[in-house]
């Protein structure tokens, strides 16, 4: 053999080597399956592929598992309301708090405020702070819950109230920022920065854009041969966790139910059963024979002056509020999803139900926006964001209007219209809240229930807790979907039968 030969077979010989290296494509490959080009290399162009790919668990969340279920009344209609009639729904998989969020969470967050935005911007602060005056009433003493139940360390892991429906979503903003901040700066990505100050703070939009630098420790390789050579994390590097949020009634009330308790076995779908609480049974006591039974499970008003039972026998062991962690969880991990306080949820409150609405993540309450980047980052460091308009979305199909609060209420089809404090309590700014709470009888206690008033308006007896979306699987594994083994095996051939 020439050695000229020789160089064109060992060539060749190279290049297959690359080719079966880079070409096999699927599962972990550090090569495109459709175009053979690499993953995460300069020389070729750059393009990344993250492995990242399973959502790490937020703070204090629980992974609910989502499903279909009959969302609706399970107790009888008392107040005649007819506006939770049933229907059957899906509710995509999503995170949601383990408890309430409590006193301590929540002065967390108004000393945050203070520390960032005390000086210059005041009104921040004080816009923040719960209404301590909601436990006020005209006939009681209850003056020492006023100076007291938000700041006493006693009251630390009880349920904050007096938030409303906007100091509340506020909040949630506020702690998507701070755990993907404390996420960045553990990863290395960020030196802790304590000294912070008005609109210069770490916000998860405005970093992932670049807009926002900060106290950077290292930054990732930026692989775009035309890029700058260093970039800031993005979302497409499965770092940053998805936003904090309200729940939606939908979300609320399935993670209420638990439902995932009535399987009687793995994989069995079981959907014709329904359960009246957030436990099963019909009761409010605990049916187990042990040393607990008989004990109530959860924290509501039994009856008219009884809230808390007879001494040395307190059924419920609170004549207020408790521990977040008082009482049984629920089947999906969640506690206090019945009583103790009745919770916020994203939804604006309409007597209709949609039943002939959407029935997947059904939901009142969006407004579609847009983001504005012309004029920089708002006073709190945020990206501006700016309703669409709706001549924008002529050619869509699959909405039409930006304001969809009122969509399809009934108001143009009956000719009667929500006037607000001249035929009617409901508008645009109704939020609904569920639960039940410790002034409430059993019946509010059921999930099904509703109730709403005003997004600005606070009471005694209304927390709330958060939720966030869960991206991918729905059962928290890696990947969707069913796979069967003998599907496994043909792929597994295929693979093998590759020449590349």
């Amino acid at each position: 053999m020439t050695f000229n030969r020789m160089k064109k077979v060992l060539h060749f010989c190279v290049v297959a080597g690359v080719l079966a290296v880079s070409c096999k494509g699927g599962g972990k490959s550090n090569s495109s399956a459709t175009t053979g080009w690499n993953y995460n290399d300069k020389k070729w162009g750059g393009f990344e592929r993250s492995e990242n790919t399973n959502q790490i668990t937020g703070p204090n969340l629980v992974l609910v598992e989502g499903g279909t279920f009959t969302m609706g009344a399970t107790e009888d209609d008392l107040m005649y309301e007819n506006h939770n009639v049933q229907r059957r729904v899906t509710v995509s998989s999503f995170y949601m708090d383990e408890t309430e969020v409590t006193n301590l969470d929540y002065r967390e967050y108004v000393y945050w405020l203070d520390r960032v935005f005390g000086t210059d911007h005041p009104e921040f602060v004080k816009s923040a702070k719960p209404d301590s005056m909601c436990w006020r009433r005209n006939l009681a003493y209850n003056e020492p819950y006023v100076k007291y139940y938000f700041t006493h360390p006693s009251y630390n892991t009880y349920p904050v109230v007096g938030v409303n429906w906007l100091q509340a979503s506020e909040y949630c903003k506020w702690r998507t920022d701070r755990v993907n901040e404390m996420i960045l700066i553990k990863e290395g990505y960020l030196d802790l920065n304590a000294n912070q100050k008005n609109e210069d703070n770490f916000n998860t939009e405005a970093y992932a854009l670049g807009i926002y630098q900060g106290a950077t420790k290292k930054q990732k390789e930026d692989l775009n041969p035309n890029g700058s050579g260093k970039r800031n994390v993005s979302f497409g590097d499965g770092i940053l966790l998805p936003d904090y949020r309200l729940p939606t009634e939908a979300e609320w009330e399935y993670a209420a139910l638990g439902l995932r308790g009535n399987m009687p076995m793995p994989g069995e779908e079981v959907v014709t059963d329904r359960r009246i609480y957030s436990w099963d049974g019909a009761t409010f006591r605990y049916q187990k024979h042990t040393k607990s039974q008989g004990d109530f499970m959860a924290n509501f008003m039994r009856g008219r002056g009884d809230y808390m039972g007879v001494a040395g026998a307190l059924n419920d062991n609170a004549e207020i509020t408790a521990d977040v962690h008082a009482n049984y969880p629920n089947d999906f991990g969640l506690f206090n999803m019945a009583g103790n306080v009745n919770e916020w949820t994203q939804d604006v409150y309409r007597p209709l139900t949609e039943p002939d609405g959407e029935d997947l993540n059904t939901f009142r309450g969006n407004i579609f926006m847009k983001p504005e980047f012309e004029s920089g980052l708002d006073t709190m460091g945020r990206i501006k964001y700016v309703r669409q308009e709706d001549d924008e979305l002529s050619n869509r199909r699959n909405y039409r209007k930006a304001f969809a609060l009122d969509y399809n209420d009934g108001d143009s089809s009956s000719q009667v219209e929500y006037q607000y404090g001249v035929s009617t309590l409901i508008n645009n700014k109704a939020r609904v809240y569920k639960g039940g709470s410790w002034r409430d009888r059993g019946y509010y206690l059921s999930p099904g229930t509703r109730r709403f008033i005003n997004e600005d308006q606070s009471s005694d007896d209304i927390g709330f807790r958060c939720a966030m979306v869960r991206v991918g699987s729905p059962d928290g594994n890696m990947f969707g979907g069913k796979a069967f083994k003998e599907l496994k095996k043909t792929q597994s051939n295929n693979k093998k039968a590759r020449k590349y």
